[in-house]
């Protein structure tokens, strides 16, 4: 995992680099989006590792499959998606989607963060619990919510390499290691 995140990231940054300049960062957000699951299906993943397809032959395959249109477009499209069949990596667009989507967030100044709750919770409780969170991280927020009975209750929040542990399951382990020493 991590090879291929570090394999991603000039990827990722080349092609939000060009997004920003261009003005076109929701545009590469759908583009990723669509390379991302189209390079997470498994035929797709055969088609990547087979020699009986040239890398050019895999860059139109993919090409046609994301379905984009417009002249400039198809053309800075076409040059990233082939590029990444000449190196071989186009199995990393999953990872080049997440850090891109990272990278656009930071630059709106804004961080992904994931909370994890005991039960669902309505937009009144999200957004109550937003405007906490927000200065305790210092800076706006843009927030996952999954729901794990395990907690037991309460919430756990991780943001970049925070984590902020409120849950009922985080406290009495907290106790349990208290007691073990």
């Amino acid at each position: 995992m991590a090879e291929s995140v570090t394999i991603a990231r000039p990827y990722a940054l080349a092609i939000f680099r060009l997004a920003r300049e261009n003005r076109q960062l929701p545009l590469w957000s759908d583009r990723l989006e669509r390379l991302a699951a189209i390079a997470g299906d498994a035929a797709m993943s055969a088609v990547f590792g087979n020699p009986k397809f040239s890398a050019g032959q895999v860059a139109d395959l993919v090409i046609s499959l994301c379905g984009d249109s417009g002249e400039s477009a198809d053309r800075e499209l076409c040059a990233f998606v082939g590029t990444l069949a000449e190196n071989e990596r186009l199995t990393v667009l999953p990872q080049i989607h997440e850090l891109y989507e990272q990278l656009k967030s930071a630059d709106a100044g804004a961080r992904d963060a994931m909370v994890t709750s005991a039960y669902a919770l309505d937009d009144a409780q999200l957004n109550a619990l937003i405007s906490e969170l927000e200065p305790h991280f210092g800076s706006k927020l843009q927030v996952r919510v999954e729901v794990d009975p395990a907690l037991i209750g309460g919430i756990k929040v991780v943001v970049g390499d925070q984590v902020l542990d409120a849950s009922v399951r985080g406290k009495l382990e907290a106790m349990a290691a208290a007691l073990k020493n």
